[in-house]
């Protein structure tokens, strides 16, 4: 099993409209990056566990878990050009970019903030605290898994 990390803005998509979802499973698409769309393409598998991050709001950080549910698939909205994540150079019979399924497991009942991460010794290798890291998917070490768990406990 991996572990990782997917970044989503709250006011976009939170952990709450994940729950909401049917089947409480939604697709994760728009990811326009091609470091974390070849995480997504290569390395995720279903049964991956996630942390999911709210992003760019006033107290950023991990509020709980999902589940990869598929494979990767063609992310469809790379070829809606109503949608804001549509890619003309995309093409259907090669697709650029991927999805892949997530399903709600758990919400924690504090946000684990990223302030909080980044001065804790155990998680000071972890992607999310690397300078100049932005990626919205990310790989997590199982150490930095059980790490961050404790937290929650």
């Amino acid at each position: 099993m991996n572990y990782w990390l997917m970044k989503s803005e709250p006011d976009e998509f939170s952990i709450d409209d994940l729950m909401a979802c049917p089947n409480q499973t939604e697709a994760w698409h728009g990811i326009r990056n091609y470091q974390a769309r070849n995480f997504m393409r290569d390395m995720m598998q279903i049964g991956d566990q996630a942390f999911f991050y709210h992003s760019s709001c006033k107290v950023p950080g991990i509020v709980g878990i999902a589940e990869v549910v598929t494979r990767p698939y063609p992310d469809s909205s790379a070829f809606n050009p109503n949608s804001k994540y549509f890619d003309p150079k995309s093409d259907p019979a090669q697709p650029r970019w991927v999805s892949v399924d997530i399903r709600f497991v758990e919400k924690f009942n504090d946000i684990i903030p990223l302030s909080l991460i980044k001065t804790l010794p155990q998680l000071a290798d972890m992607y999310l605290v690397s300078k100049g890291s932005r990626l919205s998917i990310q790989p997590v070490t199982a150490e930095q898994w059980h790490a961050v768990l404790m937290l929650t406990r």
